[in-house]
């Protein structure tokens, strides 16, 4: 008598993915929040905004754990951004304010695997503008969903430089659980990088979901724009309940 709790190989029953297809690739589309949008990177329209916004950064913290930058002009900017942000994969998003209508930050859609369902947010640079702001979360939600929610995908990943604390912080916040690190995984401006692997799968994201929307209501900050409820205690309490 079989045990019903495997399949026909004798594995359990979560290796089967009933009915799995392949996803399509995001097609880069507007994401629409309340307080900012996040819509496919345009030079013409973001250059000038985001190397704006990038130069109240005078001790060029935010290029630290990146591979590039920083970026004295606006030329130099615009000619990362022409060999770099224009690519389908990375598929980069320029955030961008409701209130002023300029660009603050960016956030790409990368390593992009549609037959397994896969998909890594990265690039994540954001100006002092978009730091420690509604928009900044809002932002990661909007990508969060638009991945599970419109294209189907099972996995969102997130990685960076094992000594980046307030990236490796920020994921654990944001719902994505930690997996190991990849030790010597690259070189970048002739310095080692450690990276710290994160991740989400579709079977979390309703939970997440929850506590990003629970987050970002409008009853969850005082007057003075004080958050009463973390993010992330909003997203284990719905944890929890589920």
């Amino acid at each position: 008598m079989s045990d019903s709790r495997v399949n026909e190989l004798g594995l359990p029953i979560d290796f089967d993915v009933p009915g799995w297809q392949a996803r399509e690739m995001p097609p880069g589309k507007v994401l629409e929040g309340r307080v900012c949008d996040v819509l496919p990177v345009d030079m013409d329209v973001h250059a000038a905004d985001l190397h704006a916004a990038n130069l109240l950064d005078k001790e060029h913290r935010i290029w630290v754990y990146l591979a590039y930058g920083p970026f004295e002009t606006e030329a130099d900017y615009r000619e990362w951004m022409q060999a770099t942000c224009l690519s389908k994969d990375p598929m980069f998003h320029a955030i961008v304010s409701k209130e002023t209508g300029k660009a603050q930050g960016v956030a790409s859609l990368m390593r992009i695997n549609p037959a397994m369902g896969a998909i890594e947010v990265g690039h994540i640079n954001y100006s002092p503008l978009l730091q420690r702001t509604k928009a900044a979360t809002e932002a990661m939600y909007l990508l969060a969903k638009h991945v599970f929610d419109d294209l189907g995908y099972r996995r969102y990943e997130w990685k960076c430089n094992s000594l980046n604390e307030r990236s490796c912080a920020a994921a654990k916040r944001l719902g994505f659980t930690y997996e190991g690190t990849f030790r010597q995984d690259m070189v970048y401006k002739g310095m080692n990088r450690d990276t710290a692997w994160y991740s989400m799968l579709d079977s979390e994201w309703p939970a997440v979901r929850a506590g990003f929307e629970a987050w970002l209501d409008d009853g969850n900050f005082a007057e003075d724009g004080q958050q009463r409820s973390g993010l992330g205690e909003l997203i284990r309490a719905e944890r929890q309940a589920d």
